[in-house]
């Protein structure tokens, strides 16, 4: 519950999410009422926030939403839930701009599921996810190096990590996330390639003109 206004603390030690991540306008999926757009006073660059939930659509699809529109896409524990992550993923980066931000979080499968699917602490989850794993327990689990790594002619991935810093790793079996702290999830941020950045296979300092 609230995972966005937990990230929040987070977040602000991190400058890139004021000064790169949330600038412009974008679109919060899956925020409920906690949405990213609550946070403004925390993020001067943003300047606007659509907090898409059920009544607006299909979050998978944003069948609604133009491409290439958005200057960021935010998404706290919605992934999880979506029908196909590959699919929604795709969509969810369609229509960022080109050096839009992508700012996903999903429940680390260790850390929240705790061995067991389904999921005896959200019944929705169709999905779990890893950052990396040889091998999971789990019959749903989606090996997030191996995923995103499939968009990289798409967009760039720039952070990937596992929350744990208030996880307590010796405790029994409960719903960590149910505590104030508690985020027990996977952060990533990914930005969409401008075209002449992919026709020079990378972000590179401007050249001089010859």
């Amino acid at each position: 519950m609230h995972e966005s206004s937990k990230a929040l603390a987070r977040r602000l030690h991190d400058s890139r999410f004021a000064t790169r991540y949330f600038k412009g306008h974008g679109i919060d999926i899956g925020a409920g009422r906690d949405s990213i757009g609550n946070q403004r006073p925390f993020f001067p660059g943003l300047t606007g926030c659509k907090a898409w939930d059920m009544p607006d659509g299909d979050a998978q699809l944003l069948a609604t939403v133009d491409d290439a529109s958005l200057d960021w896409v935010h998404s706290s524990h919605c992934l999880e839930h979506m029908r196909d992550p590959r699919e929604a993923l795709a969509n969810w980066l369609r229509v960022l701009k080109p050096g839009g931000h992508l700012i996903v979080m999903v429940p680390d499968e260790d850390l929240y599921e705790q061995g067991i699917f389904p999921s005896t602490f959200n019944s929705d989850h169709k999905w779990t996810f890893t950052t990396s794993k040889h091998q999971s327990w789990s019959p749903k689990s989606v090996n997030l190096c191996a995923l995103l790594a499939e968009f990289a002619p798409v967009a760039h991935l720039l952070k990937l990590e596992t929350l744990d810093a208030s996880f307590v790793y010796n405790a029994q079996r409960f719903d960590q996330t149910l505590t104030p702290v508690g985020e027990c999830a996977i952060e990533f941020v990914m930005r969409k390639w401008h075209p002449h950045e992919l026709e020079r296979r990378g972000r590179l300092p401007n050249q001089p003109a010859a």
